[in-house]
C-alpha cells in the first residue's frame, strides 16, 4: 500500500462521488456471479452515470465509515479480463483497506496497487 499526497486527483474523485449516486450491486459477503469462489469482503458497486475503461461505470468499494469521504483508490490489473481499472475506496477504515488490498493480491489473476489518501 502507498500513501498519496493530497492533489487535484482526490478533489476530482470527490466531485464524481458527490454528483453521482452510489449503487451497491454486490453487498458484503456476496459471491461473484461468474466466479462463486470470489466473495466480496465489503460492499462493492459503482457510481451511476459514470464511465470507466471497461465501458461500465466507475467501480467503488464502500466501507463502514459514515459519509462519503474518499479514503483511497486501488489500481487493478485483471489477467482474466485483460484490463486495468481504478477502484474508488469510499468510507473505508485502515483495516478495511487492508482487506481490499488482500482481496486483489492473494490470487494469481488479479493484482492491485492500493493508494491510501
Amino acid at each position: 500500500m502507498k500513501l498519496a499526497a493530497d492533489t487535484g486527483y482526490w478533489t476530482a474523485l470527490e466531485k464524481l462521488v458527490a454528483e453521482n449516486r452510489i449503487i451497491i450491486e454486490r453487498p458484503k459477503g456476496s459471491r461473484h456471479p461468474r466466479f462463486p469462489e470470489m466473495i466480496y469482503p465489503l460492499d462493492y458497486g459503482f457510481l451511476d452515470g459514470t464511465n470507466s475503461n471497461d465501458g461500465a461505470e466507475a467501480d467503488i468499494w464502500r466501507g463502514t465509515l459514515p459519509g462519503n469521504a474518499i479514503t483511497g483508490a486501488v489500481c487493478t490489473v485483471d489477467l482474466v479480463k485483460r484490463d486495468s481499472e481504478v477502484k474508488i475506496l469510499i468510507g473505508c477504515t485502515p483495516d478495511e483497506i487492508a482487506v481490499i488490498d488482500e482481496f486483489y493480491n492473494t490470487g494469481p489473476y488479479m493484482k492491485g496497487l492500493t493508494i491510501i489518501r
